[in-house]
């Protein structure tokens, strides 16, 4: 089934996170020559970006796909959703949009460029590199023969998350379905101490920068320098597109919601100003844009309702949590009294 999934995305991939339905826990909705990656949560399929088919065929594969969803008397939501989807739900209706935020967008030619014309960037990578980080990529044969060393840097990268992993369309746990993704992996001297994966963008020819993850003793800088790396090697295989994904609640795409709900507005309010503890929204909207984008791509979640409401933001959550948002929060609160008081100990 895999087999089949990965062929479709090699030939029809569109959307940035279209290679992100062979993560684990995904279904998959075949017609045709179209497949649409899934998950099922409080009374919603929640849709992986998009239907990945021909062009032509989306408005069809739209159709069998939510007409199958209404038999099982469930609504649909495309979380992830990028201009091309949108235009096509919201001539048909009834659908409302939510602006979840903008991906920064590069081509790899016009890198070094970005590169000469950042100082402070340069800095960042000159600060690892003085510390003795260095890149490699690494075949799969690699990551096989020493993927202890990958998967302790991501168990120390989870223990400071502010949330339990999550899963969807951000899951942590792919060095066992790397495939066609690639993996740069830093070190210093011969440890590992951080890593980055990169999936395939088929038809943008290009790469989503989907995982980068420091380790412990990773140095500031390291994230940076693996991101450059990257993309100069993108940049060497004749690479056109690459993003780093979903920078949730940005307005950096210069697109302004309408007609949403006062309770709606209020909450995505209150998540960025108060929700730090858990995501640090701006701090990874100020990362990404530290690497001089081209441009920012609007990114959407699409649902079948007249006004989106909460009860769909909710089944979101279910989504990325795979429990209840109540339990997921209170996990989160536990996990951050437990690392202040092993801070607190430390300083004692």
């Amino acid at each position: 089934k895999l087999l089949k999934v990965r062929e479709l995305i090699l030939q029809f991939g569109y959307n940035s996170v279209c290679y992100q339905i062979i993560n684990p826990g995904i279904r998959h909705f075949f017609f045709k020559n179209s497949v649409t990656g899934y998950v099922e949560n409080n009374g919603f399929r929640i849709v992986a970006g998009a239907p990945v088919c021909a062009k032509l065929d989306l408005p069809h594969v739209v159709n069998s796909f939510e007409n199958e969803a209404l038999k099982n008397d469930l609504r649909v939501c495309y979380f992830g959703a990028e201009t091309r989807l949108a235009n096509i739900l919201l001539q048909r209706g009834p659908f409302d949009r939510l602006l979840l935020g903008a991906q920064p967008v590069w081509n790899p030619a016009n890198w070094e460029a970005i590169l000469q014309s950042k100082s402070s960037l340069r800095a960042q990578l000159n600060r690892a590199r003085n510390k003795g980080v260095s890149v490699m990529e690494w075949s799969y044969v690699e990551v096989e023969k020493r993927s202890e060393g990958l998967k302790k840097v991501l168990k120390e990268w989870l223990s400071t998350r502010g949330l339990p992993p999550l899963h969807f369309l951000i899951e942590p746990h792919t060095l066992g379905r790397l495939y066609d993704r690639r993996i740069f992996v830093a070190f210093i001297k011969n440890e590992i101490i951080g890593f980055l994966i990169a999936s395939p963008i088929p038809l943008k020819n290009g790469w989503l920068i989907e995982q980068f993850v420091r380790g412990l003793k990773a140095p500031n800088g390291t994230a940076e320098l693996l991101v450059s790396e990257a993309i100069l090697a993108f940049k060497n295989s004749g690479a056109e597109y690459v993003t780093l994904g979903l920078s949730p609640l940005s307005q950096r795409a210069g697109f302004t919601q309408i007609n949403q709900s006062f309770l709606l507005k209020f909450l995505l309010t209150w998540i960025r100003a108060h929700g730090r503890r858990f995501y640090n929204f701006d701090g990874l909207d100020a990362f990404k844009a530290k690497f001089q984008p081209e441009r920012w791509e609007p990114i959407y979640a699409i649902s079948s309702e007249k006004h989106f409401s909460l009860k769909t933001l909710y089944a979101i959550a279910g989504a990325f949590s795979g429990m209840s948002p109540v339990n997921l929060v209170a996990q989160g609160l536990l996990r951050a009294v437990m690392l202040e008081a092993k801070w607190l100990l430390k300083k004692f």
